[in-house]
């Protein structure tokens, strides 16, 4: 019976990467001279701490391009609000979200029982089987038109 899996992940590796170009970026750029600023990766998320809001836009603004351009959705990042951290400085957290959470997979699972087929979850992943494999093909191109907020992969796609 044809199968295949529903997933949201992010490359950590390019996450990494990505990070790293926005440091350089930071220490060479004119606008940052002088002025406190950092950008930490952590496992969950990504730390920026900066000395006021505008090169904090900046530091968002350079992340998301450079994520962009190595192939990263912003859908899978949560930009969280900005919090002082001491002195003049500013704090903010970019959760990087893995995997589907809950109330997504009862979203999707739901979606796919009206279109008749069968579909288990497992972990944060969504397993969806069907009789046909055009059926199949036929259900990740509406999960794509449907659910645009998310940023999801189709993986292990068998016969």
């Amino acid at each position: 019976m044809p199968s295949f899996d529903v997933m949201s992940e992010a490359d950590e590796q390019e996450i990494k990467n990505a990070v790293e170009q926005v440091k350089k970026e930071i220490a060479n750029r004119y606008d940052f001279k002088g002025a406190k600023a950092s950008i930490e990766l952590s496992d969950t998320a990504i730390t920026m701490l900066c000395d006021d809001d505008l090169k904090l836009k900046s530091m968002q603004s350079l992340l998301r391009d450079k994520l962009a351009k190595r192939g990263v959705s912003a859908k899978l990042l949560e930009f969280t609000d900005p919090k002082p951290a001491g002195g003049d400085m500013l704090r903010q957290e970019v959760v990087i979200k893995k995997g589907l959470n809950p109330d997504e997979l009862k979203k999707l699972n739901k979606y796919v029982k009206t279109l008749k087929m069968k579909v288990t979850a497992q972990g944060e992943r969504l397993r969806v089987s069907g009789k046909k494999r055009d059926d199949l093909q036929e259900i990740i191109s509406q999960f794509k038109q449907e659910f645009t907020d998310l940023e999801l992969q189709f993986d292990n796609f068998r016969d």
